[in-house]
């Protein structure tokens, strides 16, 4: 702490003195100014004769000598001046910057609510204000999201770790198992071990899409999206669901690993929640990709609902319904990319979700995105 206040006054100080030096050096150069023209009239004046400039009469006029004395004497006392004047502008000019460090340094320790909130008027000191509030609403959103995490992620780790070690304890505690009774709590723990694996993948998924895009490439949604649906026909066959596709050039900017988990989670979504004999239609068009689907109706004010982790429609203990992340890596990838997502509730059933990105790509957009 005393370190940096030291800091602040140093700086304080070198601009005192900037400003000190600026206004004494001023001083000198109107001094030279007058004083090197009244020199040379003097110097071209016969001796005992009057200069043309000099008032005859005794103590009605200044000579050049007694100019110069009074000049050198305000010059000494034009130093503590300027340095009060310079201390006191330097100490105007940092006064803003002391209360943003001060604000910086109580959000920082985990008031990451407060905000600097500058207002008036609109300088390059105002202009860091506001970029530093954008940075603690990014940093408190952060720590929010990550608290967040971790109590869902650890409330939903809990219940398979419990079932594992449950039916450990009951397979060696029976005195009477047989290979058979054994075998079958070997499967069931592999069974449950799947579950835990699928799930941190889908953790790793969310984390992935939240930290932010790491490259920007030009791609396109409909090779994407064909990717996607070819690796799924199969599933959605299984359950009688019927794929439906309007691919069209739509040609956008992002991570093609992360727009990919975007739209095989919204696929997956699609068919994971539909109705027996349903169907699945996939969109890409404008730089936006859509994915409609039936299934069970949904209410109005539960679609945001869905967007967060762990959510579901309805609750689901055994994970056979997802784990509640699927939308929530689609909601994390649509932000990381700068994207509008829009989710309508079907009147018939089921959900309309439309991610759209911005269209095309350049390299000075690239650049930008990379140093933003």
């Amino acid at each position: 702490m005393t370190r940096r206040r030291l800091t602040g006054r140093s700086l304080q100080t070198r601009l005192a003195l900037a400003y000190a030096a600026g206004i004494y050096a001023a001083g000198v150069l109107v001094l030279l100014f007058v004083a090197v023209p009244l020199a040379g009239i003097n110097a071209a004046t016969p001796v005992g004769r009057p200069s043309s400039g000099a008032t005859a009469e005794t103590g009605s006029g200044i000579s050049l000598p007694q100019l110069l004395t009074g000049s050198a004497v305000a010059l000494i006392l034009l130093v503590p001046v300027a340095l009060a004047l310079g201390w006191f502008v330097s100490g105007r000019f940092l006064r803003p910057l002391r209360d943003i460090t001060a604000t910086a340094r109580i959000i920082s320790a985990g008031n990451l609510h407060r905000r600097l909130d500058l207002g008036e008027p609109m300088d390059e000191l105002t202009e860091l204000g506001h970029t530093l509030d954008d940075l603690f609403a990014r940093l408190q959103g952060s720590f929010d999201a990550q608290r967040h995490f971790v109590a869902n992620a650890s409330h939903e780790l809990r219940t398979p770790l419990a079932g594992l070690r449950t039916l450990l304890e009951v397979a060696l505690a029976d005195p009477d198992a047989d290979v058979d009774t054994l075998r079958a709590a070997c499967q069931e723990a592999l069974a449950l071990g799947e579950h835990q694996e699928r799930l941190v993948q889908a953790l790793l998924a969310l984390a992935t899409g939240e930290r932010g895009v790491t490259r920007w490439d030009t791609l396109d949604l409909a090779q994407i999206a064909e990717g996607v649906l070819a690796s799924r026909r199969r599933q959605a066959a299984e359950k009688g669901i019927d794929l439906a596709e309007h691919l069209t050039p739509a040609v956008t900017a992002g991570d093609p690993r992360l727009i990919e988990s975007l739209v095989a989670n919204l696929v997956d979504n699609a068919i994971r929640h539909n109705h027996p004999g349903g169907h699945v239609e996939i969109t890409t068009q404008d730089s936006g990709v859509t994915v409609t689907n039936g299934g069970p109706v949904i209410p109005g004010d539960q679609i945001q609902r869905l967007f967060q982790p762990f959510q579901r429609l309805a609750p689901d203990r055994h994970g056979h319904g997802g784990y509640g992340l699927g939308l929530a890596i689609v909601d994390a990838v649509t932000q990381a990319h700068r994207a509008t997502l829009t989710a309508i509730a079907r009147p018939e059933g089921g959900l309309s979700v439309t991610v759209r990105f911005a269209p095309g790509s350049h390299p000075s957009q690239s650049v930008l995105h990379r140093m933003v």
